[in-house]
């Protein structure tokens, strides 16, 4: 089988076939970042991101934005996990007739975004390649209390998001904020019971979620927050890059979020878990429609 055929979560399954872990992991593959067993009362959390030249970026899109989102969206990761970001590696290939420039603007990207988040760069690789291609590891924690994984959405949760999805490949997909704020304030106040951040579309993630949940989902087209960017709906629940927050509380906690939430960034109530699988969306004319939860894809 051709791997256009597999797609990537199949093949990643495939690769996960087999694989044992010491007792030092309590997750692995599956998620946001791994996480791996610290101290008492906190865990490591190792994730990492690989960018390729005219699959994630243009090369026209200059250097200093390119590198600006290819540590951004490993705190990304790192946010969806309840935790904070703390060391990075830089692993970078380019073509031998790149200028110089350019690569100091790639790194005038990549310190800008670890001085805004308190990340110590502290080494990687360089090699040549045909395209430019970026590949940073972030090393991270989390205190045990404020993990949050995709595996535990729960019958009548409330479904949230943060910000608007939709329309990033105009520059958004580029230049954004990861949601490491909004992220510390819901682990520090609130019981989040699942949380994943919006790479491949708000759809396949949501999935994510409901699949290692083994739970299913309503999401209510009007309430979805679509951005003016957007081609549509259907467009800005599958494009992805948007690397918004979508997370689950229980109806009690959902009330006192709303009430409580201090950020000028857009939070919106999007849905509900439910306890049969199957994700839906119930449409502005209150037709409801099974979905698959399909996004962006890799092959």
């Amino acid at each position: 089988m051709i791997l256009r055929n597999l797609g990537e979560f199949n093949l990643i399954s495939r690769i996960s076939k087999g694989m044992k872990l010491s007792g030092k992991v309590i997750k692995g593959i599956g998620d946001d970042a791994a996480v791996i067993k610290h101290t008492k009362n906190s865990y490591l959390l190792f994730s990492c991101d690989m960018l390729l030249e005219d699959r994630h970026f243009k090369r026209s899109s200059g250097g200093y934005l390119i590198g600006k989102k290819a540590l951004s969206v490993n705190v990304s990761d790192i946010a969806a996990m309840g935790g904070v970001p703390e060391y990075c590696v830089v692993s970078l290939g380019v073509p031998g007739s790149l200028r110089a420039k350019y690569v100091d603007d790639i790194y005038k990207g990549i310190k800008a975004v670890a001085r805004k988040f308190k990340i110590d760069l502290v080494g990687g690789d360089t090699i040549s390649s045909k395209k430019i291609i970026i590949d940073i590891a972030v090393l991270g924690k989390v205190e045990k209390k404020n993990l949050a994984l995709r595996s535990d959405a729960r019958p009548g949760d409330w479904i949230f998001i943060t910000g608007s999805l939709g329309g990033s490949l105009k520059g958004r997909h580029l230049d954004f904020t990861p949601r490491l704020k909004e992220a510390r304030f819901l682990v520090n106040n609130f019981k989040v019971n699942a949380m994943i951040d919006v790479s491949d579309g708000l759809l396949a993630d949501l999935g994510h979620i409901l699949e290692e949940s083994k739970k299913g989902a309503d999401i209510y087209e009007r309430c979805v927050p679509v951005s003016r960017d957007a081609k549509d709906f259907d467009s800005a629940v599958r494009d992805g890059e948007d690397f918004e927050l979508v997370f689950t509380v229980s109806k009690r906690e959902g009330g006192r979020l709303i009430k409580k939430w201090p950020f000028k960034t857009r939070l919106s109530r999007i849905g509900e878990i439910c306890r049969d699988k199957g994700l839906y969306i119930i449409r502005e004319n209150e037709k409801k429609e099974k979905i698959r939860p399909v996004g962006y894809r890799h092959f």
